[in-house]
């Protein structure tokens, strides 16, 4: 049992699981920005475009059931917003992280101060030597 729980300790204290867990409270919330942009501000000028139309109200019935398909043209005008937003965010995110390793990939190499300090450390070797 304490072996569990030590392994268990590891799991959750590994950067990836809070980096997953802090992305999805952050995902939830975000998804509900984008609902309300929708549903608030998006979709009554959807509805005034198409005639005055209010989306939540559409539904037919067949007997008793009552068929909405408003809530789901809602819920599809929904998904595609935020999919156009993740995608952006993912694009911007790794164009981000192009820069950063172009930044990294400079710093790898010697200065040119470096370089200049070990070729007089070498000029002043062969002289020493030709002595």
């Amino acid at each position: 049992m304490k072996k569990t729980m030590n392994e268990f300790k590891e799991f959750i204290a590994k950067g990836n699981v809070v980096s997953m867990a802090v992305g999805v409270v952050m995902g939830g919330a975000f998804g509900t920005i984008v609902k309300s942009l929708t549903n608030d501000i998006l979709m009554p000028f959807v509805g005034i475009l198409l005639g005055g139309i209010n989306f939540k109200g559409l539904m037919f019935e067949i007997g008793e059931a009552q068929i909405g398909y408003g809530a789901f043209i809602q819920s599809v005008i929904d998904f595609l917003i935020i999919s156009a937003c993740m995608f952006f965010f993912v694009k911007a995110f790794a164009i981000f992280q192009k820069k950063e390793e172009k930044v990294e990939e400079v710093e790898e190499g010697p200065s040119e101060d470096i370089v200049l300090l070990q070729e007089i450390r070498d000029l002043l070797k062969e002289n020493s030597q030709s002595k």
